[in-house]
Formats: structure tokens, sequence, C-alpha cells
């Protein structure tokens, strides 16, 4: 979601689909990318308008820097390859990298896709991709990027292949390697103008908007579209006006306010992307009026989740239950759902001797749509169990420089949650650098090194069930819900991305009717 912090996630390592938690079973069925016929038959040709949120101020071309525009991001995978992309069953594919092995999980060897060339028409070797790799090392947030590959450890094999060397066995690495693992020639100096190796070649760039055209020797087969047009708008309300008033064809991630307006409109598609976006309360575990986890249990059951998905995600999500990764096939579907249950958080609250009469700070920011409104109806739903939350919105800016990390109280945000495994490292695991609820516990860091450690079938999904479990338990997060993601499209449009998060970049299959 580096990345900033918010990159980490969207990226996750990853998106992914599925529907593993219990739907709220709110509001009529929507149309899913795909479902919906375009205005005729596919054909090959015509130019896709897509609009993407993004501010000029912050427009980063560099594609291992810093990207807080969608937009560039948009820019930059439609252009560039990484070694894997996410998928739906299993959530990691080949992209660049055609396939990878491991004989003891440390040691991985990724191999090139056959043909793979840049855009200029030089071949991509292992040397390209093991430099692009260590400079992505090298940026401020490689460690997160890469976590447990220094740049001693990433190598070329030959001409067609790179070797990446993990710290500790690590099943994970080619969930690690599909999001901004973007390769380069070797030695680039300017990255704004260097060839990439994805399905379209940049033509243009003015201001975060750019025209992209058809990479015809792209290696994974040429896509059906000439070109690809991204219009930057500085809102998610100006975007799908555009898409309203048939300025774009594509309204990227507009969230459930302009959902519900084009909702019943003829000629617009209303795409779901099922657990594209947690939204999580972070309450701190390591002190604090939070650090005993009978006021957290308390919490969690005095949240009423179906409220706050009808109400925060006006219907466009699922109830969730405190474990992050809902998409995962590995989901603990067989941990009991919480609902809301006010006498126990109240027997809890008194046992562990909260006090009631204070007044606890719940920091948030307008980072992404409805995160500000989950705060504001959290705090009214806790005053039914007698918990004082006063609700403190923050700029962006000091947010994530001065409450991320560290306050008692706090709503955060992750998107591409289709690995449990991701989460734990990322977040939950002792001595993280982004252990959001200061969270250490023996018993989930042995399930999570057991989890990493072993191949599939070996162990690793009843380690994966234990994780999960411990998780559930005693971890510092509050998951009421996951919000879809939703884009509008033109009726004429087909063959769009149906996995959650940053999967919405994929655009390579995408077609305009006849």
């Amino acid at each position: 979601m580096e990345l900033t912090r918010r990159r980490i996630l969207a990226t996750g390592g990853g998106l992914g689909v599925g529907l593993l938690l219990t739907a709220c079973g709110s509001g009529p069925r929507r149309a899913a990318a795909g479902d919906a016929p375009a205005a005729g038959p596919p054909r090959r040709g015509g130019t896709l308008r897509v609009g993407a949120v993004g501010k000029a101020s912050a427009v980063n071309r560099d594609p291992h820097g810093v990207q807080v525009n969608d937009s560039d991001y948009l820019i930059l995978a439609l252009a560039h390859d990484p070694l894997t992309v996410p998928g739906h069953r299993p959530n990691v594919v080949p992209r660049l990298a055609a396939r990878w092995e491991s004989d003891d999980l440390r040691r991985w060897r990724f191999t090139l896709a056959e043909g793979a060339t840049f855009h200029d028409g030089t071949p991509v070797t292992g040397a390209d991709v093991a430099w692009s790799l260590r400079r992505l090392r090298a940026t401020p947030a490689g460690a997160t990027r890469l976590p447990g590959i220094d740049a001693g450890g990433i190598k070329a094999d030959g001409r067609n292949a790179v070797i990446l060397t993990s710290d500790y066995p690590n099943s994970e690495v080619p969930l690690l390697a599909r999001l901004t693992t973007f390769t380069l020639k070797e030695d680039t100096t300017d990255v704004t103008r260097a060839p990439g190796t994805g399905p379209f070649r940049l033509e243009s760039f003015r201001d975060g908007n750019a025209r992209l055209v058809r990479n015809d020797a792209w290696h994974g087969g040429e896509p059906p579209l000439d070109a690809i047009e991204v219009r930057m708008f500085e809102s998610p309300q100006a975007m799908a006006g555009a898409l309203l008033t048939g300025q774009i064809d594509l309204a990227s991630n507009v969230g459930p306010v302009a959902a519900r307006t084009a909702e019943g409109r003829d000629g617009v598609q209303v795409i779901r992307r099922p657990h594209d976006m947690a939204m999580p309360i972070v309450m701190r575990t390591a002190d604090g009026p939070f650090a005993d986890e009978r006021v957290r249990l308390a919490l969690r059951l005095a949240v009423d989740r179906e409220a706050m998905v009808r109400q925060v995600l006006s219907g466009y999500g699922t109830v969730a239950n405190d474990i992050l990764g809902t998409a995962d096939p590995a989901y603990a579907t067989g941990l009991a759902q919480r609902a809301r249950d006010l006498a126990r958080a109240g027997r809890l609250l008194d046992e562990a001797g909260f006090d009631r009469r204070g007044t606890y700070e719940l920091f948030t920011t307008e980072d992404v749509p409805g995160l500000a409104e989950s705060a504001t109806l959290f705090a009214t739903q806790m005053r039914d169990a007698g918990v004082n939350v006063k609700v403190v919105k923050q700029e962006s800016a000091v947010f994530w420089e001065k409450t991320w990390l560290k306050a008692p109280l706090y709503t955060t945000y992750w998107g591409t949650n289709d690995s449990v495994v991701f989460f734990a490292g990322k977040t939950m695991q002792s001595g993280t650098a982004h252990n959001e609820a200061a969270w250490k516990d023996e018993e989930f860091d042995r399930a999570y090194r057991k989890a990493v450690g072993a191949r599939r079938g070996t162990g690793r999904a009843s380690a994966l069930r234990e994780l999960q479990r411990v998780e559930y338990e005693s971890s510092g997060y509050l998951l009421w819900g996951m919000a879809d993601g939703i884009d509008l499209a033109a009726a004429g449009v087909g063959g769009l991305p149906k996995l959650p998060g940053y999967g919405r970049v994929q655009l390579e299959r995408s077609w305009l009717s006849a």
C-alpha cells in the first residue's frame, strides 16, 4: 500500500478474492466484474479511459518509490511487470517470472517468462531483475517489501533467472514478490524514462495523467485494447461524476457513496470486489487502558458488526471476525462468529476493573471512504456498554507521524486481504516494524514461524489455524467488517478484474464492446 504505510497494504503482498465470511446480506445483488454483459461482443481495439484518485503534488514516477496516488500505481503497473501477481486460488500467479521453486524454502529460484522483453525490444535478463530488486531493497521501506531478504541475497542465475535467499525458511517469498518488484534495465539512471516490460507502453505523461498504448510484443500475449488513458481525480466524488457524464469509461475504487448514487442507472455497471479493505480498530496491548485482554474482548463484544457494515459501508461489505486476511483459502471458518453481547461485555469490563468514568480518545483520519464514519459509529455503540469514546480526527500526515503505532486506540486500514500469514508477519509478529498494537505473544510467534517454514500439506494448515486462534482470542485488532472494492464502469466495458485491493490494476484483459 511505499510505499508509504498505506501502500504496504494494499499491496499487502497482495490481493485475492473469496467469500469466506458470513455476509450480512444487505442490499440487492450488484454486478460483479464480468457478470454484467457489455453492450455487445468483445472486440480488439479502442481506448479505455480510466479514472483514478491522486494529487498533482504527490505524483511519483519512480517504480520503486513512495506511491501515494492510486493513479501513479495504476500507470506503473500497466507499464511494468512485477515477478508475480495476485490470483484467485492460488493467490500468487506468474507474471514476469514464469515459475519458481525452492528445495529448502530459503533459496528461491525465479525463472523469467520466455520472450520477456523491455518496450525497446531488449531481452529481460536475470541481471536486470537482480539489479532492480536490490534497488527496491535499498529504499527506506525495502526491509518491509522484501523481509528477510537483504541485498546480498539477491543474485542473477544465468540470463533468465534470479535467486532470492531468505534469512529463514519462508514459504511466502513468491507472495512477497507480487506487487512492487518492477524490473528496470540494469544501471538505469532516469527511471521516469525507463522502458517497462508490461502489457502497455507509456506514450505520454503530463501532470499525473497518462496515455499508454498496447505492447504488441508482451510476453503474456497481446492485450485487446489499443490504449488506456489514465486520468487523475482529486476525489472519488469527482471521478464518479465524470463516469456518470461519460467523460471516462471506468472509475476505479469510488467507494459506497458513489455506488449508491449510480445504482440503478442505465448504462452503468456497479462492480463489487469482495474483501477489498479492512478497517479495524487497533487497541494497544503493551500498556494503557486496553492492555488487559478482557477489556479488548469486551469491546469486540460491544460492537454491532452488522450495523457497522450496513451504515458505514452501505451494505457493500461483509461482517468480519477480528482476523486479517479474510479472503485467504486457509481462513479459519471454524471459529465462532462474534456477535454483540452487551451483558458479557459489561461483566468483562467489571472483572478487569475498567474505569467507565473516563473518556477514551479514538484517533482516525479520512484517508479512505468510511474510515472516519466507522470511528463515529463505533463510539456511539460503545456508549451502550458504558464506555465513553471521543473521536479525534487528524490530518493524514499528523495521523501517520504522531498516532499510528503509538496511540492506545485508533483506526487503521489494510487492503489485499487474501493472506492471513502476510498480515501476521507484517503487523502482529513480535519485533515487526509495523506491529500496530504493540502485541507480543510467544504462542503466536511460534505458530507464525511454523506456518512460513512449512510446505503446504506438511503442518502448515494446522499452524495457520493455531495462528488465527491466538489472533482471534487476544490480539489488539477489532475487525468488524470487510469493505468491498467498488468500481463504476460504462456498459460497454468488459473483462474487468475481479480481485480486491490492487488486483484492480490488472487491466490487460479488459475490452470494449463492438
